[in-house]
């Protein structure tokens, strides 16, 4: 056995892991992560596991069995990188079945070299913990695949050196230590170490998006419960308010015909104070949504009060005249219309908006009146 060099490869390459363990212990107290903490575990387990090894007399029994368990040590750092990539989705599930593959690895490593010697697991030790870097590199290149994590990918990429490396090592001598693959090991710590790290601020960076967009979700969502009438589900006074003044400066600039509808329910008092509220809503709600099929998205349909619905609606006033019997038409003939008291029917009356129209409140007025006058008409037959 040959004298053992001057510069030991192992303490090198043990010091950057468990630096490395220790930063990864810092981040982990700032962001609290479930998979950082994976990543200093296998850290702390490789950087001791080569300490541990830089020390070992490989001549006695003891010596054989240490080199053993740390050989077992770096197996374990490797499985603990496959649980890390697998713990950044997920809470990871540990099965009873890997502890007893751990268990028979351990017994191959720690007790064979103590019958024989350490020389007989040195190369199968090395090559298990190269397979072990191999999965988990596989494990961090999906999560950069699935969440696209540049540094899951540099991670990933660094664990599959790792595992290149340590299959270098073990084509070699166990008696003398590989020192361009430790010292390049050491290298592609350092490089895994800034993937993870980069890896943290993109997950802070994720987190951050994804909360933006839960809050932008729930703006929305609050959005449009200021702005819907919360019986009939179309718009309401406040959301016509919105609206209103871009619509007219748009008709205006534009000369886009622009035309109120006016919408009453026929014996919608009578409903009510003969039938109960409850009937009268489920009226509403009819009424309502038979409209909401009925106009053009690009139109809108807003609850004015009472039972009176509001439609603005792009067309001149000939257009929506002749759109306001369609509907009366097609409301008469409606299936829902069975499910309603008798006499429901729609009242309607329709102006169109002069460019000139800076003020809407006489319009609709205006369009109010016509939908009496509609309803006199229907009252007496004519």
């Amino acid at each position: 056995m040959g004298a053992p060099p001057t510069f030991n490869p192992y303490i090198l390459a043990g010091s950057a892991a468990l630096v490395i363990a220790l930063l990864s212990f810092l981040v982990y107290i700032y962001r609290r992560r479930l998979f950082i903490l994976w990543w200093m575990a296998a850290w702390l387990l490789l950087g001791t596991s080569m300490m541990a090894i830089s020390r070992i007399n490989g001549t006695t029994k003891i010596g054989a069995m240490a080199y053993g368990i740390a050989q077992f040590m770096g197996v374990t750092a490797s499985l603990a990188f496959v649980v890390a990539a697998d713990a950044y989705r997920q809470r990871p599930r540990l099965k009873r079945g890997y502890g007893l593959v751990l268990m028979a690895i351990a017994i191959f490593l720690i007790f064979l070299p103590v019958g024989v010697d350490r020389a007989t697991v040195f190369a199968p030790g090395h090559l298990l913990i190269a397979g072990g870097m191999a999965t988990a590199a596989a494990a961090h290149l999906l999560l950069f695949r699935y969440a696209r994590l540049l540094g899951a990918m540099i991670v990933g990429s660094a664990l599959l050196a790792i595992a290149g490396l340590n299959v270098w090592i073990a084509t070699g001598e166990v008696s003398a230590p590989n020192i361009p693959a430790l010292i390049s090991m050491s290298i592609v710590f350092l490089v895994a170490a800034l993937g993870q790290q980069l890896m943290a601020f993109e997950d802070m960076t994720y987190e951050l998006q994804q909360t933006n967009r839960r809050l932008e979700a729930a703006q929305g969502e609050l959005r449009q419960l200021v702005i819907t009438d919360a019986l009939t589900g179309t718009r309401n006074r406040r959301f016509f308010d919105e609206v209103i003044g871009r619509e007219l400066q748009r008709h205006k600039r534009y000369h886009t015909p622009l035309s109120i509808v006016f919408i009453d329910i026929d014996r919608f008092k009578a409903i009510n104070d003969t039938l109960g509220h409850e009937t009268g809503d489920r009226v509403l709600r009819e009424v309502a949504g038979f409209l909401l099929r009925n106009i053009r998205e690009a139109d809108y349909v807003f609850r004015w009060g009472g039972d009176e619905f509001l439609v603005l609606i792009s067309c001149n006033e000939a257009e929506a005249l002749h759109r306001a019997g369609e509907l009366q038409d097609a409301f008469a003939k409606s299936p829902s219309l069975e499910r309603l008291p008798p006499g429901v029917g729609l009242s309607i009356g329709c102006v169109e908006v002069p460019l000139e129209a800076d003020d809407i409140l006489p319009l609709i007025q205006s369009a109010d009146e016509r939908m009496y006058d509609d309803k006199k008409r229907r009252r007496s037959g004519r």
